[in-house]
């Protein structure tokens, strides 16, 4: 059989592609490789899903929790709102009578209408501001039911051995979740509410 230049291995014009067929099928293993490997981590890890708010909704404790804020609001609500409707008055008052006010009656409204814009400010701040009562209301009432709900995700992710376990919920960028991996009833049996 006569074996061209073409085909030969050893051809000398043949040598840079043949180097060339080895780099492709090194490629080509190692990407294979690197599947395998993330193929075999990805079965060694087990993910879960939760809807924490379908688990609120369903826990008698957070509904009430809520009822007791909204409650709480309503009323520094009013109280706020009080205080702003008196310094509005005072300050129509004001306005009423300016023209016949002295110079130093008129500072005198003034800076007690602004007393009382003052007062209401702060009331305002003391209950909704960033550390006000409402923040320590909510947080009172509100942690033990998230740490009571936290313990027992945790307990059936270390029964199940789940590495992961997300919040489909929450805006984290899950398009889709199998209902097969979401464990939110199981959660809510453990916590002592079933569906």
């Amino acid at each position: 059989m006569l074996v061209t230049c073409d085909e030969s291995p050893v051809c000398p014009s043949n040598k840079g592609t043949n180097k060339k067929r080895e780099r492709q099928t090194m490629k080509k293993l190692m990407i294979l490789s690197l599947l395998a490997m993330l193929a075999m981590t990805s079965q060694a890890q087990k993910f879960a899903l939760v809807d924490m708010d379908y688990i609120l909704r369903n826990v008698p404790a957070y509904e009430r929790a809520n009822e007791q804020l909204n409650q709480v609001s309503r009323k520094w609500q009013a109280e706020v709102e009080a205080l702003n409707t008196e310094a509005a008055t005072m300050y129509k008052n004001y306005q009423n009578e300016v023209v016949f006010l002295s110079q130093e009656q008129k500072q005198k409204k003034q800076e007690e209408i602004m007393n009382k814009e003052k007062e209401a400010s702060d009331l305002k701040k003391k209950y909704f501001g960033p550390e006000g009562e409402l923040f320590k209301k909510r947080e009172a009432l509100m942690t033990p039911i998230q740490e009571e709900i936290y313990n027992a995700v945790k307990d059936i992710s270390e029964l199940r051995g789940y590495s992961l376990v997300l919040d489909r919920a929450s805006n984290g960028g899950i398009i889709f979740g199998s209902p097969k991996i979401d464990i939110s009833n199981e959660v809510l049996e453990k916590l002592g509410y079933s569906n």
